[in-house]
């Protein structure tokens, strides 16, 4: 059964979707300070969060921001906002999505659905030593962060899909102009692999198949 944690301190609003999602099989635990939702976040286990912006003591935008690296399930606002700049504001900082209040049961319910299987679709990949976590587009070697660029970063994680399989450099060719709009040189590919190598510090995880392409083994 799904676990949403509620940061929210409209009573109605937490008694009706108390109600709501007692009728859809998820669990609900409620908080009404931001004091008290950083309880939660640090000591309960659930599966998404929906935050209210204006609570009794602090902004939600700011308490996200501050809590992003405690926080590594979906997030959606939820709040009477309704200008664009704090929807971008939001989902800049790295909300899943938002919604506005007054909301229609079925479409709360259709971004929760929504968020939960991005979620299960986005689960971390482990190659050796090596974690990749797509909610927050992290790679980590033993716990440290590696820094990748963007482009590094979806060129890891595109092999790393692929295990097992050989991605031809033909294939990476295509990936790199999808995600850069830039066609790139044989010698380019290959210093992005040579940097990628060098950032995870071995040579053995991405494999080269002389004359086809690249290959990452489980």
């Amino acid at each position: 059964m799904p676990t949403i944690l509620l940061i929210e301190d409209n009573e109605i609003i937490t008694k009706g979707l108390d109600y709501l999602f007692t009728q859809e099989n998820y669990l609900l635990l409620s908080a009404k300070t931001l004091e008290k939702a950083k309880e939660y976040i640090e000591t309960k286990n659930y599966d998404l969060i929906l935050l209210d912006v204006t609570l009794p003591d602090g902004d939600g935008f700011e308490f996200f921001s501050s809590m992003k690296n405690e926080i590594s399930v979906p997030l959606i606002f939820l709040t009477a906002k309704d200008l664009s700049d704090d929807i971008i504001n939001g989902l800049e900082l790295g909300a899943c999505d938002y919604i506005t209040k007054p909301f229609h049961n079925r479409e709360l319910l259709l971004r929760i659905n929504n968020a939960l299987k991005y979620k299960k679709e986005n689960k971390e990949l482990k190659i050796e030593d090596i974690t990749i976590d797509p909610l927050k587009m992290e790679v980590k070697k033993q716990e440290q962060i590696i820094n990748l660029t963007t482009l590094e970063y979806q060129l890891f994680l595109y092999l790393v899909e692929n295990k097992n399989r050989i991605v031809t450099r033909e294939m990476l060719y295509e990936k790199i102009y999808e995600l850069s709009g830039n066609d790139v040189s044989d010698n380019t590919l290959t210093v992005y692999i040579k940097r990628i190598r060098e950032k995870l510090r071995s040579e053995n995880i991405i494999k080269t198949i002389k004359g086809i392409g690249y290959r990452v083994s489980s």
